[in-house]
């Protein structure tokens, strides 16, 4: 709930009984779906007849909008390992009925900066030393990261001031201070980090940045991996039930008697 995310979900298993049967059928509505896949296949079909394979490195940035049924099924690589992320987006108010679109971005599609100091960015969205990620014209105005900073080294990067910036941290530790106090938490539950008797941040532990105009990672002897995200608040009243965000309540019961009704689709 760091408007305008609503949620994100590292799915991260090397036992296939426990995500082979996936995410069959189900719809959304109101927002955007977010789906980067470090390692394994996810096989996905919709109710517009596309249907394809996420592949390791890949990303599929779905825009939920009016309405869209689909299925997720997780398959995992040759090892039985399935790790990805997905986050959700809220959409404003007046594009919530939006006609839905994909975005399917293959790992060769999305550039890597190397930068001086041995800092390697991949860029789904967002900009980098000039350089651009493949995702644009997203109403959030967000970024979308992944970030590796080798030991020893710091990592500077600017920020759109009154946006919400988060990191989650995915390979080793790293410490997150200076323009941006930040705020932890831990998997499952919140947890705010004592910081004066344990300032680095580990995997899987998200930490919320509060307002200025950069972030700063820093390692000692070992590196970091990490996810940066951020985009500018929506601020607009928020009715979640399950697969489906909207404005109001009476919005969602509206969504659900479409859905039972066989209405809830209004894309051509």
């Amino acid at each position: 709930m760091f408007d305008p995310f609503l949620l994100l979900d590292d799915f991260h298993s090397n036992k296939p009984e426990h995500y082979l049967k996936g995410f069959p059928w189900h719809p959304h509505r109101g927002i955007e779906t977010i789906t980067y896949v470090l390692h394994g296949d996810v096989e996905h079909g919709d109710s517009m007849k596309n249907k394809g394979i996420i592949h390791s490195g890949d990303v599929q940035w779905m825009t939920a909008g009016s309405g869209i049924i689909h299925q997720e099924m997780p398959k995992g690589d040759a090892t039985g390992l399935i790790w990805g992320f997905q986050l959700w987006a809220n959409l404003p108010a007046d594009h919530k009925m939006m006609d839905p679109r994909y975005r399917d971005i293959t790992a060769g599609q999305i550039p890597e900066v190397a930068l001086e100091n041995g800092v390697r960015i991949k860029i789904i969205c967002g900009t980098v030393n000039g350089e651009d990620g493949p995702v644009k014209d997203i109403v959030i105005d967000p970024e979308y990261l992944d970030v590796m900073v080798p030991p020893k080294t710091e990592f500077i990067h600017p920020v759109k001031n009154h946006h919400t910036v988060f990191a989650y941290v995915i390979e080793g530790k790293g410490y997150f201070c200076k323009e941006k106090n930040p705020f932890t938490y831990e998997l499952e539950w919140v947890n705010y980090f004592d910081l004066e008797r344990e300032p680095f941040i580990s995997k899987e532990h998200l930490v919320l940045f509060q307002e200025g105009d950069s972030v700063i990672a820093l390692t000692e002897e070992d590196p970091v991996r990490f996810l940066l995200i951020s985009g500018k608040p929506i601020n607009e009243p928020i009715a979640w039930y399950g697969p489906i965000v909207m404005n109001t309540r009476e919005e969602l019961k509206i969504a659900f008697e479409e859905y039972e009704n066989g209405a809830f689709i209004k894309h051509r």
